[in-house]
């Protein structure tokens, strides 16, 4: 959207720097309430229409101490990594504000505009629409995001080209551009239009009413934060449990076929994870003391410990929870991390949290689709998600749990809320039949393991990880 001035009024400069403080420490003070947000500014434009000093005066009109800034000059797109990923550790936490002076769109824009190897239109509006998928889930995790596009005429960027100080010419090279070039400037005005419609445009002839245009529309942003559902809509359809998580199989692995069958296999998995071009993310999950533990060992003993990293994941700590639920598994997924393992996930939304109350009914339901874009980016990505359930019997869980209270290095492993939990098998049960149901998708499939045996089991995981492999 566009402001224009017959829709816009100056303001007195000390009563619009009252309101703005005022709104942004009511927008401090939620945090950790159940109405709290954080705000995101994406700011994009073209070169010399002054975004800087519109970023510049605002934090002059509110107090800088509470509006972060995070200014980088556009990369291009890497094919292994997520568009989001350079900028996934900086999303602001409830109560805050982030101003993102490079984004995913500028970084789209330099791609596009790459003079080698421009960017197909088809694939540019595949990106922006998972980039407007991304946004989405970002406001849905209460944060509500605002994208700013500065423009200014050819003819008045040439002007302010011509007054420019000779010595400053090196710095404004945004996307690469030759800002002398007609023929590019039309390019980049028609691409940006391609995405812009949600934008707030403002246009830079005048710098006193672009930067009360910036600063007016923040406030306006601030004061009218929109309400995220909190009640779900339609009744939830339960997945049917399959017979395979009702009652796993009792078969045991001949010791001596397991011994030599696990020698082979551990070497192979080594060596497959070793030399994939690709980056490797491993999910464990499955009721306790389904041998998750026992499966991970078996998958790195023939990895050197800086080829991987496991994560063992817990309750999120009180920082985390300030930010959407998904932002503290987008910072362990790392590009230069050719092999990531986890013990228990980001599935924890619509498993624990969900049995236990911590997500309300339209934050677990809303999820679902929410980790199938993240599996599909880091698919995109060149990563290859492998997801493996281990499910064991009632009774056999229980003898593992009465083992492990027997024996001194095994101790640690049980706690009384593992005995808690098993009051509500049934209740894990169905939400994994859900889980299982709406997450299985072709570029990241469920792999269950359903047997009561650890040999059976670890033999199953390892031969999983080498058949997706080389079937992705």
């Amino acid at each position: 959207m566009s402001l224009k001035e017959t829709e816009f009024q100056l303001m007195d400069e000390e009563q619009l720097s009252v309101e703005l403080i005022e709104a942004q420490y009511q927008l401090k003070n939620t945090s950790r309430q159940p109405n709290a947000k954080s705000v995101l500014i994406l700011v994009s434009g073209i070169e010399l229409a002054g975004k800087g000093e519109a970023v510049k005066q605002l934090r002059e009109w509110v107090d800088p101490r509470y509006l972060r800034v995070k200014a980088d000059a556009p990369i291009m797109f890497n094919q292994k990594q997520t568009f989001w990923q350079s900028y996934a550790r900086f999303i602001p936490a409830e109560g805050q504000i982030m101003v993102m002076f490079g984004n995913w769109y500028s970084d789209l824009l330099s791609t596009a505009m790459h003079v080698s190897k421009p960017l197909d239109e088809t694939l540019f509006d595949e990106y922006v629409e998972n980039m407007r998928a991304y946004e989405q889930d970002l406001k849905n995790n209460h944060v509500d995001v605002i994208k700013v596009w500065f423009d200014l005429s050819w003819k008045s960027l040439q002007k302010r080209l011509d007054e420019m100080d000779p010595s400053e010419a090196r710095w404004h090279k945004l996307h690469g551009l030759d800002w002398r070039n007609k023929k590019q400037y039309d390019n980049l005005q028609r691409l940006r239009q391609r995405f812009s419609h949600d934008w707030v445009i403002i246009d830079c002839e005048d710098e006193q009413v672009r930067d009360q245009q910036f600063a007016q529309h923040i406030l306006r942003t601030l004061k009218h934060c929109p309400a995220h559902e909190t009640t779900a809509v339609g009744r939830w359809k339960q997945a049917k449990t399959t017979q395979a998580l009702l009652e796993p199989s009792t078969a045991v692995a001949d010791e001596a076929d397991y011994k030599k069958e696990l020698k082979k296999l551990s070497r192979k998995v080594a060596e497959a994870l070793r030399f994939d071009s690709r980056n490797v993310v491993i999910v464990f999950e499955g009721m306790d003391a389904a041998g998750k533990g026992g499966a991970i060992k078996r998958i790195v003993k023939k990895l050197d410990p800086r080829e991987y990293e496991i994560h063992t994941i817990a309750a999120p700590e009180k920082y985390e929870l300030r930010r959407p639920y998904l932002w503290r598994f987008w910072n362990k997924i790392l590009p230069e991390e050719k092999i990531t393992i986890f013990d228990r996930s980001w599935y924890g939304r619509v498993l624990v949290e969900r049995i236990e109350g911590f997500a309300n009914t339209v934050e677990w339901q809303r999820a679902y689709d929410e980790i199938n874009r993240f599996e599909k980016d880091l698919y995109d990505s060149q990563t290859v998600v492998i997801k493996f359930w281990l499910a064991i019997g009632k009774d056999e869980q229980a003898a593992r749990f009465k083992a492990r209270e027997e024996t001194a290095h095994k101790r640690f492993k049980i706690t009384p809320d593992d005995w808690r939990n098993r009051d509500r098998w049934d209740d894990y049960l169905k939400a994994a039949a859900d889980m299982l149901q709406r997450t299985d998708t072709e570029y990241a499939p469920w792999h269950v393991i359903a047997t009561n045996d650890k040999h059976s089991a670890r033999l199953q995981v390892l031969e999983t990880i080498l058949a997706q492999l080389k079937a992705d």
